[in-house]
C-alpha cells in the first residue's frame, strides 16, 4: 500500500480535501480556484490528503494536479473518470499519488486492469462504491482503500443514511473513505463512528469564505453535546451556537427527563439518554449507563445500532471527584467526558484530558429541562 492510503489510515478521522472549481450538480463553485495555493493551505489545515479535479467537466486539468504537486508534500489524488491503462501514468507523472477509480463505470476486468496497472506504477487507487453492489464488487477485488459516495452520480441526489450502513458493512482492515453531503462536523463524526476512517470534503470548502479554516473546523475535536434537553426551542438554540450532539434524557428517575427524542437540525446527532436497559429509540446514537441503586452509574457508554462507539467518563451520581480528569486522561479509545462540565471549566478540562466529545447538561439549566440560553452559547463557544 502507498503513501495515500497510509495517510488515511492515521489514529482519528482523516480528511482528504477537494479542490474543485465547479460541479455538475452545484453548478460554479470557486471558478477562481487555485489548486496550489488551496493545496498547501489544506495541508497546514491538517488535511491527510489532497483531491485535485483534473477533468474539464469541473474545469480542472492535469496542469492543477502539477501545480498542486509544487506547493504541497502531502498525499494527492488526482480524481476523474479514468477508464485508460495509459491514462494513469500521466497522472503519476504530474505528481499523483492516488488515483479514482469509479465502479459505476467499470465492470471489474477494466477495474482489476486499472488497479494492477496503478500498483505496477506505485498510485493507490481509491475503489469508489455508490450502492452494495458496488461495496461488494470493491471488497471482492480487493480494493483499498474504498470510498463510498453518498451521492448517486446519476440523479446527484444526496442519501447520507444508505452511505452509513455502507460504510458499517465495509471490512474494517480496509481503509475507508465516506464521500460527498459533508458540510458539518456532525455529518463526519456520523461517519467516523459508522466505520470510516476518512471523511472527502470538496463543495463545503469551495463554498466557504476561508476553505481552510472550514476544514479545520469539521475536522476539529471534541465534538460538544447538550444534554438534558427537553424543548424544541433549545435544540434551536444549541444548534445555532454550534453544538454537534443533543441529548434526551429518558430515564424515568431524572428531573430532566424528557417525553421524547425530538427532531434536530441536519447539523447535529440526536443521543438518546438511557438507564439500565438498552431499547430502540429514533435517534442516532444512545448513550447508556448502567443502573445502580436506584440511580445511573458511574460510567456509561456511547452505542451506535448497539455497537459501542465511545466510552462516557462521568461523574458519580450527585458526587464529585478530584481524580475525575485524571481518570478520563487514562481511558482508551474515544472518550466521551461528562460531569460537572460548563462555560468556566470546559477548556480546562478539554485540555487536560483531550476527549473525543463533551458533554453538560444540568450547569446549563434555569431549572430542570429547561436551558439557560446564553450559558448554552458560553460553553459551545468555550468547547469549540
Amino acid at each position: 500500500m502507498g503513501r495515500f492510503r497510509d495517510a488515511l489510515a492515521g489514529p482519528g478521522l482523516a480528511a482528504l480535501a477537494e479542490v474543485k472549481r465547479r460541479s455538475p450538480s452545484a453548478g460554479e463553485l470557486r471558478p477562481d480556484a487555485d489548486p496550489a495555493a488551496l493545496a498547501a493551505a489544506f495541508g497546514q489545515s491538517g488535511a491527510a490528503a489532497v483531491s485535485i479535479l483534473v477533468d474539464s467537466r469541473f474545469d480542472g486539468s492535469v496542469e492543477d494536479l502539477r501545480a498542486a504537486r509544487a506547493s504541497t508534500a502531502v498525499p494527492l489524488l488526482a480524481k476523474g473518470f479514468f477508464r485508460e491503462a495509459r491514462e494513469l501514468a500521466e497522472l503519476k507523472e504530474a505528481g499523483a499519488d492516488a488515483v479514482l477509480l469509479l465502479l459505476r463505470d467499470l465492470d471489474d476486468v477494466q477495474a482489476a486492469a486499472l488497479m494492477a496497472r496503478a500498483a505496477e506504477l506505485g498510485l493507490d487507487a481509491l475503489v469508489e462504491a455508490h450502492d452494495a453492489g458496488e461495496l461488494d464488487r470493491a471488497v471482492r477485488l480487493g480494493a483499498d482503500p474504498i470510498g463510498v459516495n453518498a451521492r448517486d452520480l446519476s440523479t446527484f441526489e444526496i442519501d447520507r443514511a444508505a452511505q452509513l450502513e455502507l460504510v458499517a458493512r465495509a471490512p474494517r482492515k480496509r481503509v475507508v473513505v465516506a464521500e460527498s453531503g459533508i458540510s458539518a462536523r456532525a455529518h463526519g463524526a456520523a461517519a467516523e463512528l459508522a466505520g470510516a476512517d476518512a471523511i472527502l470534503v470538496g463543495s463545503a470548502l469551495m463554498r466557504a469564505s476561508n476553505p481552510a479554516a472550514k476544514l479545520a473546523e469539521l475536522i476539529s475535536r471534541p465534538l460538544v453535546k447538550v444534554c438534558g434537553l427537553t424543548r424544541e426551542e433549545d435544540v434551536a438554540v444549541a444548534a445555532e451556537a454550534g453544538a454537534d450532539l443533543a441529548g434526551f434524557i429518558l430515564a424515568a428517575e431524572s428531573p430532566r427527563r424528557a417525553a421524547e427524542v425530538l427532531p434536530v437540525p441536519d447539523t447535529m446527532l440526536s443521543v438518546a439518554v438511557l438507564v439500565g436497559e438498552l431499547r430502540d429509540e429514533p435517534a442516532d446514537l444512545v448513550q447508556l449507563y448502567p443502573l445502580d441503586g436506584g440511580h445511573r452509574g458511574r460510567d456509561g457508554v456511547l452505542l451506535r445500532r448497539g455497537e459501542e462507539v465511545a466510552r462516557v467518563i462521568d461523574l458519580p451520581w450527585q458526587q464529585q471527584d478530584p481524580t475525575h480528569l485524571e481518570r478520563a486522561r487514562g481511558a482508551e479509545g474515544r472518550v466521551v467526558l461528562a460531569g460537572g462540565l460548563g462555560p468556566a471549566n470546559v477548556r480546562r478540562a478539554i485540555q487536560s484530558v483531550r476527549p473525543w466529545a463533551v458533554d453538560a447538561s444540568s450547569s446549563l439549566e434555569i431549572e430542570p429541562g429547561i436551558k439557560d440560553h446564553a450559558r448554552v452559547r458560553a460553553y459551545v463557544e468555550a468547547a469549540r
